[in-house]
């Protein structure tokens, strides 16, 4: 059952066992920990009988109970059961078999899991893995993009498919922001394209993606500065300590 509120409008309680609505309880109950609503209007609870989720009014949305319980992204949440972590619905049941040593949030309805193995790799919304190969390491998708870590240790960018989105590999890397992605090699950091080729020829020792045409950096000789998307510095942060 749900209360019509918006859900951007709720706030979890600064003791973390309810949540508010203008500033105001909008249930009775207390829980032993909360965490925030997400469509379909639905919370991660904890209390004396377990984890699960609740509706607005306070509600259990299942009788299923698990260990810990995390929010719904597209309509599938990540849970833990004494077996291990999988996904569920929203009326508590889990949508596939396979339970893992860790899930993450359904981001693109695909998402990254770790298995018992060590490994990790994406599963779509039926939890199907999306290709063979195993990584050290996977990232969310984001725009169909994801990052992973070879076996090899070094990163790259990967479609659904698990296809190369380029064939260059980096010591660290970044999802694409705006069309660009923060990208490390031995010599420091930069940003690289969809092409995967660096889109100046300076590296810095710690860069923040492109806000609206500009990006905050930190120079090899520690001085914060504001670049364009040539490289070239238009502004020098003031109270630097060098």
């Amino acid at each position: 059952m749900y209360i019509n509120l918006d859900l951007n409008e709720i706030r979890v309680a600064k003791d973390n066992t309810h949540h508010l609505y203008k500033d105001k309880p909008i249930y009775t109950k207390r829980f032993k920990h909360v965490l925030k609503y997400h469509p379909p209007g639905l919370a991660p609870v904890l209390d004396k009988t377990g984890a699960y989720h609740i509706d607005t009014m306070g509600e259990p949305a299942y009788d299923n109970r698990f260990l810990k319980t995390f929010g719904f992204y597209f309509l599938k949440a990540a849970v833990i059961t004494k077996d291990g972590w999988t996904h569920i619905n929203p009326s508590g049941e889990e949508i596939y078999p396979t339970k893992y040593a860790w899930t993450g949030n359904y981001q693109d309805d695909v998402c990254t899991v770790r298995n018992f193995e060590g490994f990790y790799f994406h599963i779509d919304s039926l939890g199907n893995r999306l290709y063979a190969e195993n990584m050290i390491y996977a990232g969310d998708f984001r725009d169909g993009i994801a990052v992973i870590r070879k076996q090899n240790g070094l990163c790259t960018h990967i479609f659904r498919n698990g296809n190369n989105v380029h064939k260059k590999f980096f010591i660290d890397l970044d999802v694409y922001h705006k069309g660009y992605a923060r990208a490390r090699d031995r010599n420091g950091w930069f940003h690289i394209n969809k092409e995967g080729n660096r889109i100046y020829d300076r590296y810095f020792s710690n860069i923040e993606p492109f806000y609206n045409g500009f990006a905050l950096v930190e120079d090899l000789n520690g001085n914060k500065l504001i670049i364009n998307e040539n490289g070239d510095v238009v502004h020098k942060l003031v109270g630097d300590i060098k």
